[in-house]
């Protein structure tokens, strides 16, 4: 009965021990009697003791590789290291455990051997401005020669390209002076913007005063030829004034001496006075006759 019971123990365990519970984006090869037999995917398995075995359990995510820099030598015979990240996914746990001996290692010398290729088409100026064609052409590359593993690479990128210092040196160099050109280039545009807007505004300002002082001018003109109307105006009055009360003889000898007087007062040292002062009712008679005829 206790050797029973030990058999009875023994099966229960080794029952127990095949069920195998896959998880999630995992997927396990299953050998029998050291041959393929089938491969497991997510849910509940039972792997059958001492005749199956785990072959490899693989990972269905997405894999993310950072290989080490790698030396390249362009089509004009310069050396730099380039190191790439490559982006790939097991689609075949079948073949990615049968097809090729260390996969990741196999992809590390595969995309060395291709960077150099496309690398050794391509001269130095054209590597550092072309990373998405080389990026491209290694992802087709790739994933052709990837696919007998049961693997899809997804993308490849190019992360660093590290020129010899020296021709970093001279790069650098360049763009300090393609810098420098576009400030000198800049500053003189806006040297020029500034002259050009000081010469319209001195141009604007000269305009002004022209205009203001040719302003000055006409009101000025204008303000004489109103006086000087004004002046005719209130002459013609004066005129008509004294014509309208009919001055005689008497009033004109009178204002005759009046001005005499006025003279007499002034500053003048000579006074030239007619001999005979009835010349004076003369020219008041005249001066009469003048304002009748208007």
């Amino acid at each position: 009965m206790g050797f029973l019971g030990l058999i009875i123990i023994v099966i229960l365990v080794l029952a127990v021990a095949g069920i195998k519970i896959i998880s999630q984006s995992k997927a396990v090869v299953v050998e029998r009697l050291g041959a393929y037999h089938r491969t497991m995917e997510t849910g509940l398995h039972y792997v059958i003791p001492i005749i199956e075995r785990n072959a490899n359990t693989v990972s269905l995510k997405e894999i993310v590789k950072d290989f080490a820099p790698q030396p390249v030598i362009t089509k004009d015979n310069v050396t730099m290291q380039i190191d790439t990240v490559v982006y790939f996914q097991i689609t075949d746990p079948k073949l990615y455990t049968y097809g090729v001996e260390n996969p990741v290692n196999a992809i590390e010398n595969l995309t060395a051997t291709t960077l150099r290729n496309i690398i050794g088409e391509l001269e130095l100026d054209e590597t550092l401005t072309s990373r998405d064609v080389i990026n491209t052409k290694m992802r087709a590359i790739l994933d052709e020669a990837t696919d007998p593993w049961g693997i899809k690479v997804n993308r490849v990128e190019v992360k660093n390209i590290l020129p010899p210092r020296d021709i970093q040196e001279a790069m650098e160099k360049q763009m300090r002076a393609e810098r420098e050109r576009r400030e000198a280039i800049l500053k003189a545009e806006g040297e020029k913007k500034a002259a050009i807007l000081i010469a319209e505004g001195e141009k604007e300002s000269t305009i002004l005063r022209a205009d203001a002082k040719k302003e000055a001018q006409i009101r000025e003109a204008e303000g004489e030829a109103e006086a000087i109307i004004k002046i005719q105006e209130a002459t013609a009055q004066g005129l008509k004034l004294l014509k309208d009360v009919k001055m005689d003889d008497s009033v004109l000898k009178y204002k005759s001496y009046e001005a005499l007087v006025d003279v007499a007062n002034g500053q003048s040292t000579k006074i030239i006075v007619p001999s005979d002062l009835q010349n004076l009712a003369t020219i008041g008679t005249t001066l009469k006759e003048t304002m009748d005829k208007k």
